[in-house]
Parts: C-alpha cells; sequence; structure tokens
C-alpha cells in the first residue's frame, strides 16, 4: 500500500527533446546590408560563389554564378563571407 491519497501520484521528470538554434543578430544584419551583392562564402565543407539572394535567421540563399542553382547554406556552417 503507497502512502498517496488515491487521486495523487509521485512525479517522476519525463524526458522531452528540445531543438535549440542560435540566432546571432549582428551576422544577420550584417548579411542584410550585402543582400543582392556577389559574394563568397566559406563554409566548413568549402567554398561558394554567387549572388546572396535572401537572408533568414538560420541560412541564407545563394544563387550560383551561373544563374542555374540556388544554395541553402545554414549561418552555423558558415566560416566567413567575403563580398566581391
Amino acid at each position: 500500500m503507497n502512502n498517496y491519497p488515491y487521486d495523487m501520484k509521485p512525479m517522476y521528470p519525463t524526458m522531452s527533446t528540445q531543438n535549440v538554434t542560435l540566432v546571432d543578430p549582428y551576422v544577420i544584419r550584417t548579411l542584410e546590408t550585402i543582400r543582392g551583392r556577389n559574394v563568397v562564402v566559406e563554409t566548413v565543407r568549402g567554398s561558394l560563389h554567387g549572388v546572396l539572394m535572401d537572408v533568414k535567421p538560420d541560412h541564407i540563399v545563394v544563387k550560383s554564378d551561373n544563374g542555374d542553382s540556388r544554395f541553402f547554406v545554414r549561418i552555423q556552417q558558415i566560416v566567413h563571407i567575403m563580398p566581391i
């Protein structure tokens, strides 16, 4: 027999998963100032040349130099960006 009244049960912490996205407002504001310009984006996987088309809190959109492809690059994967 337990010591709890019939309508009470012991509370155990439940395991939950939370996604966390780091947003750097200074980086986003700076990227917005070069929107529409040609850039070189250095990522952890290599470099990318093209036009910075859009800036979102978690990614940027770069249109390739030949205009055939658009790349969505997570801001967390960017090492540096250089306007050209």
